[in-house]
């Protein structure tokens, strides 16, 4: 039969054997408990964010691993902006909460392998360009006048 994979969106650190894990893992004979715990011990960094992961089951020797993937990126704001949700109307609405461009600079680098740019200042500008819709400022300034000094070269030095 071979190997078949598992694809679902959990809790960091509070994946449960509900839905979708433990139906979908009971009938291969796979213990979703330690299929679990395993998760949680993996995504406990990630806690409070809907993290990605792929369990691959091998249904002949009854062994798994466990592949977690990168939040979101309107995850990780919200999680270093210190906020539950951004603005469904960020453009009529205060800013919701301000991220710091260093904290901007360091998923930049932690998810430089998401998305379609190829160097951490296109990333940068991907992750600003989220703020934007989120209602997020940057070191108290609007997301948008960050872009153009990052256009400009001003923060070439904290992108290294």
């Amino acid at each position: 039969m071979g190997k078949k994979e598992i694809n679902a969106i959990v809790d960091g650190g509070k994946a449960t054997a509900g839905p979708p894990l433990g139906p979908a893992l009971g009938p291969m004979g796979i213990n979703a408990g330690q299929v679990v715990a395993q998760i949680n011990e993996m995504t406990k960094a990630f806690s409070g964010m809907k993290v990605p992961v792929k369990v691959i089951v091998d249904t002949v020797s009854k062994s798994f691993e466990i592949e977690v993937g990168t939040p979101a990126t309107s995850e990780l704001i919200k999680k270093n902006a210190k906020v539950e949700k951004g603005h469904k109307m960020a453009w009529k609405e205060p800013p919701v909460g301000d991220l710091k461009f260093s904290s901007v600079v360091d998923m930049a680098k932690s998810t430089s392998s998401k998305g379609n740019s190829s160097t951490i200042k296109s990333r940068v500008k991907e992750i600003i360009g989220t703020t934007v819709s989120m209602g997020i400022t940057i070191d108290s300034k609007k997301p948008k006048d960050v872009q153009k000094e990052i256009d400009k070269g001003e923060h070439d030095s904290k992108m290294v």
